[in-house]
């Protein structure tokens, strides 16, 4: 086939006289990445190479073509195959952008795909749309004339194609005009689990230019220089069920309807353009300072995936609150040990949206209908989020997993009460959290053989990774009480938690590393949970023992990545990123990095980031499209003044957060 080549990926800062240009292949790109239903991706090398999918991989088909003097290409599409894709010179991927360089028949053309996931400004990360512009110009000095056309699939708008029934229609908004699509049937909020396409609501594909006779379509003519812009937004109506109650996207709270929605972005694009230009520099410049070029590269892939695995919505006081979906592993809605790897890209970010994932899942635990003296698992199976379901759910105390998740809230607690400067929030909750320290002070230290989140090999008592959680729960708890002005209590699990971590180091130790579990002598495994120790100045671990620790992971890692324990050779990359921070030097950290780079470059499976892979030959074990991949920001989060800056920039929307009681079973 001509005009096909392979090309990398380059990531890049638009600074004076600075490029960062690491060759990282994305395994998938991320077109459209808004949410767990309006999430499509180009599975391949080049945009051409392969048609758009949905995250789980079924398709949900956008084409483009474009006629240059007359003579037809492909730039998005592995179809009609009879049409000669344009060459494609570059893609660039950004954390709020991603960018098609195409060249041939005497023009350059750009294609852009923007999505505004501007975090200090929840209005506009929660809106569902991408833009996608297309710029041409002559790279031969002369005039080209130049008919782009788009098209949609009302794929996106049902779970199965096969059987399901779509409607078509055209609407106008002012100066826009859109082809409007939706199933048939309606079904809102009817079904629930993971390898799930939505099919309520409504694919809206608008613009100023000309819409197509044919159903989903949309053509303009042009000159080079020129170019044509088209807005793509999914109106899904409700979001989630939270509690029996159907929740409306975070952006149609005031009564917005879709039409506003549209109108507004319209008007807006100018702005948004430059504000994700500016976003995406600044960022990306914080990125290759904490970590590097090639951990940069990781940041901005990771980005969108992470907001597109989840959903802001509007609660009952109006306040913004979101639920992040256990994407390819259980379908479960808002899981602690899914959120809390998840969670440094919502906390570097800002309180609001650290609060917003909690304030469901904390209202939730401090019902009538959460018993139990430890955290919950999860809210329910997205998008409803109406009680636990794993393990046997809320009713049963087996397959729980206690001292994992009270430890992933104590430290999500103290890390918004850091960047505060106040527990206050805390304090709402401080039942519940003083039940969940009391747990960990009683089973913490020496688990029991129960759950955890790293389960992958079997159960495992003694756990050695999860004793440093609760240690680091334990006295983070303690950081609570001393803000909040207890300084008995403070002071009673401040000395509780550095007697634990000074056993930990005798009792854990193996010479020249630390164990998998206290008894098992000979083993070993990532330590990541540490991390909090220093970000949150809890003082608990010796250098030395970090030191120690990882100098062997350096000895010990595979081509593609260190392995998550003794037990296999698979790992997990938000992990992998978190123990490689542990001993806060550069050169430990981009000897970790690095492999994990190569894995995404090397791994044969087109899905987008898998955050659970082979080591040895960087094949995909399972999970794909996460929301953990948010835990690679968590080296930002040393960075004090980098974690203040974006967090001061925010726009509270915590006035009237409260607890809201929960309905009774």
């Amino acid at each position: 086939m001509t005009n096909m080549k392979l090309s990398w990926l380059t990531i890049f800062c638009l600074a004076a006289n600075l490029t960062v240009a690491a060759p990282l292949r994305p395994p998938a790109v991320p077109l459209v990445a808004c949410d767990p239903y309006f999430s499509v991706w180009s599975p391949a090398d080049n945009l051409t190479d392969a048609d758009t999918v949905h995250w789980t991989g079924k398709p949900h088909r956008l084409s483009s073509l474009v006629k240059i003097d007359g003579k037809a290409f492909r730039v998005m599409g592995a179809e009609p195959k009879n049409v000669s894709a344009l060459f494609q010179k570059q893609l660039s991927v950004l954390p709020t952008r991603t960018i098609y360089e195409f060249e041939g028949a005497g023009v350059a053309l750009t294609l852009t795909f923007l999505t505004p996931a501007l975090p200090d400004d929840l209005e506009v990360l929660s809106w569902p749309v991408t833009y996608l512009t297309w710029d041409a110009r002559a790279t031969d000095g002369k005039a080209h004339e130049i008919e782009v056309r788009f098209g949609a699939s009302g794929e996106l708008a049902v779970n199965d194609p096969t059987k399901q029934e779509v409607k078509w229609s055209q609407e106008k908004f002012g100066e826009l005009v859109a082809w409007k699509v939706g199933s048939k049937e309606q079904p809102v909020l009817q079904k629930k689990g993971d390898d799930l396409r939505i099919d309520w609501g409504y694919l809206y594909v608008a613009t100023a230019g000309a819409v197509g006779t044919e159903q989903g379509t949309v053509t303009w003519k042009i000159v080079t220089p020129g170019s044509c812009r088209l807005i793509l937004a999914y109106d899904d109506l409700y979001s989630i069920q939270y509690m029996q109650k159907n929740l409306r996207p975070y952006w149609r709270r005031n009564g917005w309807e879709a039409a506003d929605l549209l109108k507004t972005a319209a008007k807006e694009y100018d702005a948004l353009a430059k504000r994700c230009a500016a976003f995406d520099k600044e960022l990306m410049g914080d990125l290759v300072k904490v970590g590097g070029e090639k951990y940069a590269a990781l940041g901005a892939l990771a980005y969108r995936q992470c907001f597109a695995a989840g959903k802001f919505v509007a609660d009952a006081n109006g306040q913004p609150i979101s639920f992040c979906k256990e994407n390819h592993s259980n379908g479960c809605i808002a899981t602690s040990d899914v959120f809390y790897p998840m969670s440094p890209q919502f906390l570097l970010f800002g309180p609001t949206l650290a609060k917003s994932f909690l304030v469901p899942f904390m209202n939730y635990a401090a019902s009538e209908r959460w018993k139990f003296p430890f955290a919950p698992h999860d809210l329910g199976t997205y998008p409803k989020a109406n009680g636990q379901v794993y393990g046997g759910g809320e009713r049963t105390e087996k397959n729980q997993m206690p001292v994992e998740e009270s430890g992933n809230l104590l430290i999500l607690m103290a890390a918004i009460a850091q960047m505060e400067g106040n527990a206050n929030f805390a304090g709402m909750y401080w039942p519940q959290l003083e039940k969940w320290a009391e747990y960990l002070k009683d089973k913490g230290f020496d688990p029991e053989n129960q759950l955890c989140t790293d389960d992958f090999a079997g159960h495992l008592a003694h756990n050695v990774n999860l004793s440093a959680k609760a240690i680091c729960g334990l006295a983070a708890f303690g950081k609570l009480c001393e803000m909040r002005g207890d300084k008995v209590k403070a002071a009673e699990y401040a000395r509780l938690a550095k007697e634990f971590a000074a056993r930990w180091v005798k009792e854990a130790d193996d010479g020249d590393h630390f164990r998998l579990a206290f008894d098992k002598p000979g083993t070993w495994s990532q330590k990541y949970n540490i991390v909090w120790d220093r970000i949150l100045g809890l003082g608990l671990f010796p250098d030395a023992a970090l030191r120690k620790e990882m100098d062997y992971y350096k000895k010990i890692q595979k081509k593609y990545g260190l392995p998550l324990d003794n037990r296999k050779t698979y790992t997990k990359l938000d992990w992998t990123i978190w123990t490689a921070t542990l001993t806060q030097q550069r050169a430990d950290f981009e000897a970790l990095v690095a492999p994990v780079f190569d894995f995404l470059n090397a791994t044969p499976q087109r899905s987008p980031m898998t955050d659970w892979y082979e080591t040895p030959d960087a094949r995909k074990v399972s999970f794909t499209g996460r929301p953990v991949v948010g835990g690679v920001f968590l080296p930002m989060l040393y960075d004090k003044a980098i974690w203040q800056k974006y967090a001061a920039r925010e726009q509270t929307h915590a006035a009237n957060w409260a607890p809201i009681p929960q309905p009774s079973p």
